[in-house]
């Protein structure tokens, strides 16, 4: 048996020039966000909390929780809503094509019974509101000649909907059922958001004009404007209420996040600017933001969440970060078993302490990371610059980064657990030798090389290739020669792992099947090990060479236990959404295991009776 024992949350996908909108459970302190095609259910007071919902079939925009707190509402890039139960199984209830485009925002009616929604559309349909359990549209809404960015519906009667978007316009609609009342153009740019304050007296809107504009929410006649006095110097992207009424809080392009109080007859001033620290870099610049109970969310165009309490603004932010691409390789350090490095294709290596979770990125070093291997005090990686890249670790930190142009693209690296200034390159039809940072030689094999593996003393070297054959050969200073060929695979081999006590390999291919070898005899080990459904991408060991574990882009683990037959495995469904990618084990013998969907998960393992 394997159980989820820990979830490290991917951070919300973000895009640059756009805000992004998160959301809260009424009922709790759970937040929603979405990151590819996952929907995230993260409870700020327990970071480690997590629950994703992933039937969405196209990339997630937005998510909302319904009054009640028992319901969320989803949608994608294609136009769609998913209405989901928010507790336990995530039962379906309905599903709506709304939209024939991209769904920005929505929202729900106050009583529960109706949901707006806005976006991108074919022809003038960028707005729709539609009953949550029939779909039936429920009003008219004209007036928009470009997408809608944000909607908002009043949270008391008489109902009220509001709507503003790349046309610089915001409409206001009465109903039900719904038909156009009027229309303002105060705005000079794209109007990115628009909110109802809680007691449902005003509405905000803000703008990448870089002002924010309060309206009525009865009449919709405008009643006054954030000051400019302190005010942003970029575009503001998202704007949320506290829970009183009284104030609002703006993040914007200029990197900060600010603090409104709002005088009744509806003039905002700032009271306070939050700095969220960062690199310094664009990706610095807030784009979303959420003030509920006593939390003040912002959230970075690189997707990392500043957590303020709302009673103690000076006090240091939360910080919730990860990864937001796919995560391609996860190495537990050995000589801290609680650390967990991390890399992501974007080029990210994260810190992950068990228990804990985020606690660091590592300094970015290349732009997409392709191989990544971690000895005790450094790790080697490669990108698709041609070039292997040294860096010594020293605490949480990246420290030196030297790095060595081999002259080919590297396909996969190893490296020599015992003497760790050796790694192994495989490139397109043979291999590199490094010592440090200098090339020792380079191999040509004389076939297509797709993964390799180097023995932790450095004295043999096994590559596999494009025919499915495992090549074996005695390294001996620079020179290779070679021993034996394996043929078992039918496939590309994809990866190749000497076990821990060094008397068994194991290696995986493209056509779903993984083989453990004995490395003494170079006979099967443990065959038959065929139950993934399609490439197997990545394989780890134990610590004490009992199990071994593969992962697949079928989106399941599998994990073996050497001396007992194949069919005794233990299978982990639906691990990671898109494939997974990379594995480790802990010194307890606990799976880590990341994916596709961004996410780096912990299952612990019971021994089967």
């Amino acid at each position: 048996m394997a159980n989820l024992s820990e979830t490290y949350a991917s951070i919300p996908s973000t895009e640059r020039g756009r805000g992004i909108l998160i959301s809260a459970n009424p009922k709790s302190n759970a937040i929603l966000y979405c990151n590819g095609r996952s929907v995230f259910i993260r409870n700020l007071d327990k970071p480690l909390d997590v629950s994703v919902y992933t039937d969405h079939a196209y990339n997630t925009t937005v998510a909302r929780f319904s009054p009640n707190g028992e319901w969320v509402a989803s949608a994608d890039v294609s136009g769609t809503v998913r209405i989901w139960g928010s507790y336990n199984d995530h039962v379906l209830k309905n599903e709506f094509r709304v939209l024939t485009g991209r769904i920005d925002d929505l929202q729900w009616s106050p009583d529960g019974l109706r949901i707006v929604a806005s976006g991108d559309g074919k022809g003038k349909a960028f707005v729709r509101a539609f009953m949550w359990d029939s779909g039936t549209s429920v009003g008219e809404f004209d007036g928009h000649s470009r997408r809608v960015l944000s909607c908002a519906f009043k949270p008391t009667r008489p109902f009220r909907i509001v709507t503003c978007g790349e046309d610089f316009l915001v409409n206001f609609y009465e109903g039900p059922p719904f038909r156009f009342k009027l229309s303002h153009r105060d705005h000079s740019n794209f109007v990115n958001c628009v909110r109802f304050s809680p007691d449902g007296s005003k509405f905000i809107t803000v703008s990448s004009d870089k002002k924010g504009i309060l309206y009525d929410a009865k009449t919709a006649q405008k009643i006054g404007e954030l000051s400019m006095e302190d005010g942003h110097k970029g575009s503001i992207y998202a704007v949320s209420w506290s829970p009183d009424s009284k104030q609002v809080l703006t993040v914007s392009a200029d990197k900060s996040a600010k603090i409104w109080a709002i005088s009744e007859d509806g003039h905002g001033k700032v009271t306070k600017t939050l700095t969220c620290t960062g690199t310094g870099g664009f990706e610095d610049m807030l784009v979303g933001c959420l003030w509920h109970n006593n939390y003040l969310v912002t959230v970075s165009l690189g997707g990392t969440m500043f957590v303020f309490s709302a009673t103690d603004l000076d006090e240091s932010p939360v910080i919730l970060s990860g990864h937001m691409k796919n995560v391609n390789s996860v190495v537990v350090l050995k000589n801290s078993p609680n650390v967990i490095l991390s890399c992501s294709y974007d080029g990210l290596i994260v810190k992950w302490t068990k228990g804990i979770g985020y606690t660091g990125k590592l300094n970015k070093v290349i732009d997409k990371i392709k191989c990544f291997v971690a000895a005790d005090e450094e790790i080697v990686t490669s990108g698709f610059d041609n070039k292997v890249w040294r860096i010594s670790l020293q605490g949480d930190q990246c420290g030196e980064a030297e790095s060595v142009d081999i002259g080919n693209q590297p396909k996969d690296l190893s490296i020599a657990i015992l003497s760790p200034e050796l790694v192994l390159v495989a490139i397109d039809s043979g291999v590199a030798l490094l010592l440090g940072t200098k090339v020792l030689s380079t191999v040509n094999l004389g076939f297509p090389v797709t993964a390799c593996t180097l023995a932790p003393d450095g004295s043999e070297a096994i590559v596999g290739g494009e025919d499915g054959k495992l090549h074996i050969y005695s390294v001996k200073g620079d020179s290779f020669n070679e021993e034996a060929v394996l043929e078992k695979h039918r496939g590309a081999i994809t990866v190749i792992r000497y076990s821990p006590d060094v008397s068994m390999f194991a290696s995986g291919d493209v056509n779903r099947e993984a083989v453990v070898w004995d490395r003494a005899s170079r006979e099967l080990k443990l065959k038959n090990m065929l139950y993934h459904t399609a490439r197997i991408n990545c394989l780890a060991w134990s610590h004490d060479s009992s199990m071994v574990a593969t992962g697949s882009l079928d989106t399941c683990v599998i994990i073996y236990e050497i001396g007992k037959p194949a069919s005794s495995r233990i299978t982990i469904k639906g691990a990671h959404l898109g494939g997974v990618y990379g594995l480790a084990f802990t010194e307890e013998n606990s799976v880590i295991s990341s994916g596709e969907d961004a996410c780096i998960r912990l299952w612990k393992l019971t021994p089967q009776g």
